[in-house]
C-alpha cells in the first residue's frame, strides 16, 4: 500500500499541464460514463435485481466486473516503482496470487449455489448467526476503509493533474463519488457490471499506453539493455527478494482471503450460469495478471529514461509519474486521468452496492424489519449503499495516512477466511471451532509481528519469525525483552508470522470442532446439499429439487475434504467432476502461457 502513498507523491512529477483538451476528454468520460449507468437503470426494479442483477450477467460482462473491481489506480503506481529500482522479477509482487488463480474456477460455484445474497448470510447458514454478525460489522468497515482509500489515492492524482490550485483532493472525492453513486444509487449491480466491463478498457489503456512512446523515446529494447543490468531483465531473482516460502505464503494469504473478501459473491454469483461466474471471476484475475506486465515494463521504461536523462527520483514509486511527464502530451495526459478515474470507480461502484446488500439483508432484514416487502428492501439496499459511501468519503476526507487503513482491511479478510474456507472445505466444523479459530488467528498474528519488534537495547530489530523467537528463548529478562516491543495496527507483512498464524488457526478449528457439539445434522445437510447441486436450472416446479451436479459433471472438487478419502469420491471421478477438471486445467494452462509471455517480452533486443 505504499503505492496508494506514492499516487500522491507521484503526482507531484506527472503533469505540468492541463489544458482544454484534456478537460475535453475527461469531461466526456465523465458524462459518457454518467450517462451510460443511469441508462442501465430502467432495469433495475427488484432488490434482488439491485443486488445481484438477477443472476442474468453474461459470461463477458462477469470478465469486467472482476477486472475493475479488483483493478486499482495504485498498483500500477506500485509495480512500475519496484521494477524501476530492482528489475522485472519484482513482477512477483503482483503475480503472487497467479498460482490461486486457477482455484478460482474451483470456488466460483460455492457463492451461486449457497443462493444467499451476501456472504454474512452464507456464514449464517453454516455457523449461526452471532458469527454472521461479527463477519457483518468487519464487512461494513471493509467497504468504507476500502472505497475511503480508493477515492482519496485517486483525488490526489486529479487535483495535481488538473492544475492542483483549480480543484483540491477533496474536490476531486466529491466529483468523482457524484459519478459513480449516480448510476449505481438507480441501477445497482446491473449499471456496476456494465459499466465496470467499459471501464476496464479504460485500465487495459492505463496499463499499456506508455509503452510504445516509451520504446520510441528510449529507443526500443536494445538501448534498455544497454542502460540496466542484465538482472533487470530476469523473470526471476533474488533482486525480487520474493523466495519460494513467500511467495507460498502471499499465495495462500490470497486464497484464504479472498474466500472471505465481502464483494466477492457479487462477483461469482450473479452470471446467467455458474460456467459465466467462474469464468468471470477467473479471467478477471487473469486479465489483470497480464496488464501486470505492462505495468513492470513501464517501470523498465522509466528506468532507462531516468539513466538517458540523467535524472534522479526520490523515490522509486515515482516511475510511473515520471514516464508520465516525459512521455504524454496534450490530450493523452486527459485519457491517462480517465484511466486512473476509471480504475477506481469501477471498484467503487461494485463495493457501494454490496454495502447495501450487506446492510439489507443482514442488518435490515434480520433485526429491524424482518417482514420488509420487496419494494422496502430495494430502497433500504439504495439509502444504506448511499450512507456508507457518504461514509468512506468522510473517511476519504479525514485520512492521512492511508496505507494503515487498506492494510488492515485486507489482512482482516485473511483472518476472518480461516472460519469461512474451513467451514466450506469441512463439513464437521462448527461454530465453537470457528470462533475459537479465528480469535487465534488474530492473536497468533498479531502476537507473532509484535515479537519482531521486540529488541533489548541498541539490537536489530528480528527480520523473521525465526530470528524474534531465538532471540525470545535466549534473552535473560523475559518481561523485559517484551516490554522493548511496540503495539501496532498495521505492521509490515512477513511470511513467517502468516504462516504461524494460519497454522495455529486452521489446527484450533480443527481440535475445537471435534472437542465440542457438532452442528445440527438437518441443517448441514440443507447446507451441503445445495453445494451439491446445479443452479443452471432455475425454472424447477417449486418443491421439486434441483438437479444433482454430479449428474451434470458439476460436482466440486473442493468440498467437504472429509469425503476425499472414501470410495465413493472416486466412483466416476472423471465424469462427476468434468467441469472442475477441465476449467482447472485450462487456468494453469492459461498461467503457463502468461509466463511464458512474460519470459519472451524479456528476451527481446537480446
Amino acid at each position: 500500500m505504499l503505492a496508494a502513498r506514492s499516487i500522491g507523491e507521484f503526482t507531484v512529477l506527472a503533469v505540468t499541464s492541463f489544458g482544454t483538451l484534456d478537460w475535453a476528454i475527461l469531461i466526456v468520460y465523465f458524462v459518457g460514463i454518467t450517462a451510460f449507468g443511469l441508462w442501465l437503470a430502467r432495469r433495475t426494479h427488484s432488490s434482488n435485481s439491485y443486488f445481484l442483477g438477477d443472476r442474468k450477467l453474461p459470461w463477458w460482462v462477469m470478465i469486467g466486473q472482476a477486472f475493475g473491481t479488483g483493478t486499482h489506480a495504485e498498483q500500477p503506481v506500485a509495480q512500475a516503482g519496484a521494477t524501476f529500482g530492482m528489475g522485472f522479477a519484482t513482477i512477483w509482487f503482483q503475480w503472487k496470487n497467479m498460482l490461486i488463480t486457477p482455484l478460482y474456477w474451483l470456488m466460483a460455484p460455492w457463492y451461486r449455489r449457497s443462493e444467499r445474497t451476501t456472504i454474512a448470510e452464507m456464514i449464517e447458514d453454516r455457523y449461526g448467526r452471532k458469527l454472521a454478525f461479527a463477519y457483518t460489522l468487519f464487512a461494513i468497515t471493509y467497504f468504507v476503509f476500502d472505497q475511503g482509500v480508493m477515492l482519496k489515492g485517486a483525488g490526489k492524482v486529479i487535483s495535481v493533474a488538473t492544475g492542483g490550485e483549480m480543484i483540491s483532493p477533496n474536490g476531486v472525492v466529491f466529483a468523482m463519488t457524484v459519478a459513480f453513486v449516480l448510476y449505481s444509487f438507480f441501477g445497482g449491480l446491473v449499471a456496476a457490471a456494465y459499466t465496470d466491463f467499459v471501464q476496464s478498457f479504460l485500465i487495459i489503456g492505463l496499463s499499456f499506453m506508455l509503452i510504445p512512446l516509451g520504446l520510441h523515446e528510449v529507443g526500443g529494447f536494445t538501448a534498455m539493455r544497454k542502460a540496466l543490468p542484465e538482472n533487470f531483465f530476469q523473470l526471476y531473482s533474488d533482486a525480487s527478494g520474493m523466495t519460494v516460502f513467500t511467495i507460498a505464503m502471499l499465495a495462500l494469504n490470497g486464497f484464504v482471503g479472498i474466500t472471505a473478501q465481502p464483494h466477492v459473491l457479487s462477483l461469482c454469483a450473479t452470471g446467467s450460469t455458474e460456467r459465466a461466474g467462474r469464468v468471470g471471476h477467473t479471467y478477471g484475475a487473469m486479465t489483470k495478471r497480464f496488464c501486470t506486465i505492462g505495468w513492470a515494463l513501464t517501470g523498465l521504461i522509466a528506468a532507462t529514461l531516468a539513466i538517458q536523462h540523467g535524472a534522479k527520483l526520490p523515490d522509486a514509486e515515482h516511475a510511473f509519474g515520471y514516464a508520465c511527464r516525459e512521455l504524454l502530451g496534450p490530450g493523452l495526459v486527459g485519457l491517462m486521468v480517465a484511466c486512473v478515474l476509471a480504475a477506481n470507480m469501477s471498484a467503487c461502484s461494485n463495493l457501494m452496492v454490496n454495502s447495501g446488500a450487506l446492510f439489507t439483508r443482514n442488518v435490515w432484514l434480520r433485526y429491524i424489519r424482518p417482514a420488509a416487502d420487496d419494494r422496502e428492501l430495494l430502497w433500504v439496499g439504495r439509502l444504506s449503499s448511499l450512507a456508507l459511501t457518504s461514509s468512506a468519503i468522510l473517511f476519504a476526507l479525514v485520512v492521512d495516512n492511508i496505507l494503515h487503513a487498506f492494510l488492515l482491511s485486507e489482512t482482516v479478510a485473511a483472518l476472518f477466511g480461516v472460519m469461512f474456507l474451513g467451514g466450506i472445505l469441512w463439513r464437521r466444523a462448527n461454530r465453537a471451532g470457528a470462533a475459537a479459530a479465528t480469535i487465534v488467528a488474530f492473536a497468533s498474528y498479531y502476537g507473532a509481528l509484535y515479537l519482531t519488534t521486540c529488541a533489548p537495547g541498541t539490537a536489530a530489530k528480528p527480520t523473521d519469525l525465526s530470528t524474534a523467537f531465538t532471540t525470545l528463548a535466549s534473552c535473560d529478562n523475559l518481561w523485559a525483552h517484551l516490554h522493548t516491543g511496540q503495539w501496532m495496527l498495521v505492521y509490515k507483512w512477513l511470511p513467517g508470522p502468516f504462516g504461524f498464524a494460519m497454522l495455529l488457526s486452521f489446527s484450533t478449528l480443527i481440535l475445537v470442532s471435534l472437542l465440542t457439539k457438532p452442528e445440527d445434522a438437518a441443517r448441514m445437510n440443507t447446507f451441503f446439499d445445495r453445494m451439491r447441486r446445479s443452479t443452471d436450472m432455475e425454472t424447477v416446479p417449486t418443491g421439486q429439487p434441483k438437479p444433482l451436479a454430479a449428474d451434470r459433471g458439476e460436482e466440486l472438487l473442493l468440498l467437504d475434504v472429509g469425503s476425499w478419502f472414501t470410495a465413493a469420491r472416486w466412483r466416476g471421478f472423471p465424469g462427476r467432476y468434468r467441469e472442475d477438471l477441465i476449467g482447472f486445467g485450462l487456468a494453469w494452462l492459461t498461467v503457463g502461457v502468461m509466463v511464458l509471455l512474460a519470459w519472451g517480452v524479456m528476451q527481446i533486443g537480446r
